[in-house]
């Protein structure tokens, strides 16, 4: 990708990629998942660019050689959020479409309920809406998926998964980012941890070995922790959102994918009344998986929304 510069914004410095600054008034903000980065989006940029935007991809907080705050809770909804405004003040944007996957996605969502004033449209990957409910999220996810499932032992067992993942990152991210995966039968422990520390990895490679050594590289240098920490503010931002307005005004496109292990929400529609929905024949690295068929989708949808 391009040359990133760091924007200082709310505290903290971002790694920020851009392009596009040709097409300025037409900021698209693209938000990586875990455990990802800006490299993710490298697909989509030029093709957004292309079409007319300025497309901004920013290292969010603990990723790459953004900042790593040290305290857990300088990475809940209220700061990832808040990093996201002070980057459109940097650039001078009172609103922009924010383009999120995975946990990016999750910051869109949480960005567009407490800031709803800075989103024009919202366009995210893989994890949909998240129904608040009457518990918060780690309870509830340990009560349907147990103790070892990974997002329950990130915030149950502080440092752990952490320490695990960074033995070998070269080996953990080179097992995750697959494709046609087979089933597998369930076995003890953390299937996360015991991914991490697979001698031979599962499906299909989604990255050449140049594209693993793009993210390699990065986590060598910024570890595991920051991203982690996300994970770890899942009941505070629970508590945080409780008192916002829960629904999602603007015109939203949701892409969802086939052969995910995330589920589809089942109430999206009364979160996000103005959503469209695609699906796509693939896993859950949507963007790099199948990138021309997620460009076209995001295109064409904001082609139809640009008078909104």
């Amino acid at each position: 990708m391009f040359s990133p510069t760091l924007v200082p914004v709310n505290g903290v410095k971002l790694e920020v990629f851009e392009a596009g600054r040709q097409n300025a008034g037409k900021p698209v903000v693209l938000c990586h998942g875990w455990p990802e980065h800006a490299f993710s989006w490298r697909h989509q940029v030029p093709a957004l660019v292309e079409a007319g935007y300025h497309v901004i991809v920013p290292n969010q907080r603990g990723y790459g050689n953004s900042s790593r705050p040290a305290e857990v809770t300088d990475y809940d909804i209220e700061h990832l959020s808040g990093d996201l405004v002070a980057l459109l003040d940097h650039y001078g944007y009172e609103k922009a479409t924010f383009v999120g996957h995975d946990w990016g996605a999750t910051v869109v969502w949480g960005l567009t309920l407490l800031h709803p004033d800075r989103v024009d449209k919202v366009i995210n990957l893989s994890v949909p809406y998240p129904d608040r409910g009457e518990k918060p999220w780690v309870e509830f996810i340990e009560d349907l998926l147990g103790t070892d499932f990974y997002y329950v032992h990130f915030n149950r067992h502080p440092g752990v998964a952490d320490a695990v993942l960074e033995e070998n990152p070269a080996r953990f991210l080179r097992n995750m980012f697959r494709k046609n995966v087979p089933a597998a039968e369930p076995e003890p422990g953390v299937a996360l941890l015991n991914l991490a520390r697979a001698q031979t990895p599962p499906g299909e490679p989604i990255l050449s070995d140049g594209e693993l050594a793009v993210y390699v590289s990065a986590f060598e240098t910024s570890g595991f922790t920051g991203g982690i920490n996300w994970y770890r503010n899942a009941d505070r931002n629970w508590h945080l959102l409780a008192d916002v307005d829960p629904v999602v005004r603007q015109p939203a496109l949701m892409i969802y994918a086939e052969r995910d292990v995330v589920p589809r929400a089942e109430r999206l529609t009364d979160f996000v009344p103005n959503v469209d929905v695609v699906s796509l024949d693939c896993g859950h690295w949507i963007q790099q998986e199948k990138p021309e068929e997620t460009n076209q989708a995001i295109l064409t949808w904001l082609g139809r929304h640009t008078a909104d």
